[in-house]
């Protein structure tokens, strides 16, 4: 199914974009009133975690991707708790306040540490709604190919859609992306975001800045490497019979038609929002709204 929120005369369509739309910049650092932040000990080191809810009632999971963080959720977790779940979500190895979690020196980090990392997340709790972000979204697809006991849905939000060279379909700098090593690439993603090529507010701009002074660069620049040999996941992923939601804005890095390619192959719904790479933090109501939808179709 394909859910393209439209707009009519410039005005939102429902609640929840207009929520969106009044939405204004904030202080990043601050957390969502009533979260507790914590610390679990992962294979690969102490990973910095906040979680808000009820303990006992379903269980929700959102995991940030490369050079992002658990408060690229603090408007969802609100939403998703009120909402009747618990959430959690924690910053992976060797970004921000997990900086200093990796693999042993003299290593590269690789896919099964963060798969690792969350199998033993998901074991420390009960079977959790999965939601991985960008690069995450990977992670997320592998662990449920590998152990799809924990995960009762899977969101891929902003997920690259095709395997081997994941960047090879992003616009504009897709042909180009061969040339670039994980050192290369890493040092185009920072400035990018440092410059501001993303055009977000003054706030988040400072605190994404910010962030960079505690992410591991080496952690980085092999992440960029594994996105350019990614898995081909899809007959796998489409094989599980759980709910699965494919969630874009309609100017995200890679183009609808691809995001659209992969619903269809592992038999998900794909909503598009009216944003960029990040719904998370622009389109939270919107983007809770459908997941929550995807829950409940879970049983």
């Amino acid at each position: 199914m394909f859910d393209h929120h439209q707009q009519v005369s410039g005005e939102p369509v429902d609640e929840a974009e207009r929520l969106d739309r009044a939405l204004g910049d904030r202080d990043w650092t601050i957390p969502a009133p009533g979260s507790v932040s914590s610390v679990f000990e992962a294979p690969s080191g102490s990973l910095a975690v906040v979680s808000l809810g009820d303990p006992t009632r379903p269980r929700v999971v959102l995991v940030p991707g490369v050079s992002g963080s658990k408060e690229d959720f603090v408007l969802m977790l609100p939403l998703l708790a009120a909402a009747g779940y618990y959430v959690q979500t924690f910053d992976m190895a060797g970004q921000y306040q997990s900086g200093a979690a990796g693999p042993p020196r003299g290593r590269r980090f690789d896919y099964d540490l963060f798969v690792d990392d969350l199998v033993a997340f998901l074991e420390g709790g009960a079977p959790a709604h999965l939601l991985g972000y960008s690069f995450a979204g990977t992670i997320a697809q592998l662990v449920l190919v590998k152990r799809p006991d924990l995960v009762r849905s899977l969101t891929l939000l902003a997920t690259p859609p095709e395997p081997g060279n994941g960047f090879r379909g992003v616009r504009g700098l897709g042909p180009f992306t061969f040339l670039a090593g994980g050192r290369i690439g890493a040092a185009l993603m920072t400035w990018g975001i440092r410059t501001n090529k993303n055009h977000v507010p003054p706030l988040r701009l400072e605190f994404v800045r910010m962030r960079f002074d505690f992410t591991s660069r080496r952690s980085m620049e092999d992440i960029i490497r594994l996105m350019k040999r990614a898995p081909d996941l899809r007959d796998a992923v489409a094989a599980s019979p759980i709910p699965k939601l494919v969630a874009v804005g309609s100017h995200d890095l890679w183009p609808t038609e691809l995001h659209a390619w992969l619903a269809e192959r592992i038999g998900a719904r794909l909503v598009v929002y009216p944003t960029g790479h990040s719904p998370c933090e622009t389109a939270p109501h919107q983007l809770t709204r459908d997941m929550v939808e995807l829950f409940r179709s879970a049983g």
